[in-house]
């Protein structure tokens, strides 16, 4: 009986171990806002953060698989909630969205159509999945299409988020350059 109790309560010991360090992993997840909610934080908070938008459609596969693979990266998760406000969108949304005086609409087009703010964003490329990066008064930095693995995501991240941009161009930063 004694043997049987030990095992017992080794069991539910692992269980409770493993099952708190899942929720440890589980619980750095990206905080996603609004856009509304967002702005609104900016404001608030006295423009303490940028501002990223992941702009994403329902049907788009790479942007699902950016959400699993990236996002939820601890790392990744940890350092976008420290230093962005980080809105979802979606690029065929049919919500108004009010920006700088001007309300941003869908427009019915094709077998889908599109949201004016995300054609804005994207600067009239309607990629997905596509990245923005707003500074804190909520001008353009850059948009970033295509689907980034964690380690380069933080890279581009990081360039943003620590104002690296303003001293380093892109190339020199990535070592691209001569």
């Amino acid at each position: 009986m004694a043997m049987k109790q030990f095992s017992i309560l080794t069991l539910l010991f692992l269980t409770f171990v493993l099952s708190g360090a899942t929720q440890e992993v589980r619980g750095q997840q990206v905080n996603w806002l609004t856009w509304q909610e967002a702005t609104e934080l900016a404001r608030t908070e006295g423009n303490a953060k940028k501002i990223f938008i992941d702009v994403y459609t329902d049907w788009c596969g790479w942007c699902k698989r950016m959400d699993k693979d990236t996002f939820q990266n601890p790392q990744v998760a940890a350092y976008m909630n420290e230093n962005f406000y980080m809105v979802k969108m979606d690029g065929e949304g049919k919500e108004p969205i009010e920006f700088k005086g001007k309300t941003y609409t869908y427009v019915p087009s094709g077998r889908r159509g599109y949201h004016q703010f995300a054609a804005a964003l994207l600067q009239g490329r309607l990629s997905y999945p596509t990245v923005v990066f707003l500074d804190e008064q909520f001008n353009m930095l850059s948009p970033v299409p295509g689907y980034q693995k964690p380690g380069p995501f933080l890279n581009i991240a990081r360039y943003f988020g620590e104002d690296i941009y303003k001293e380093l161009d892109w190339k020199t930063y990535s070592g691209q350059g001569k």
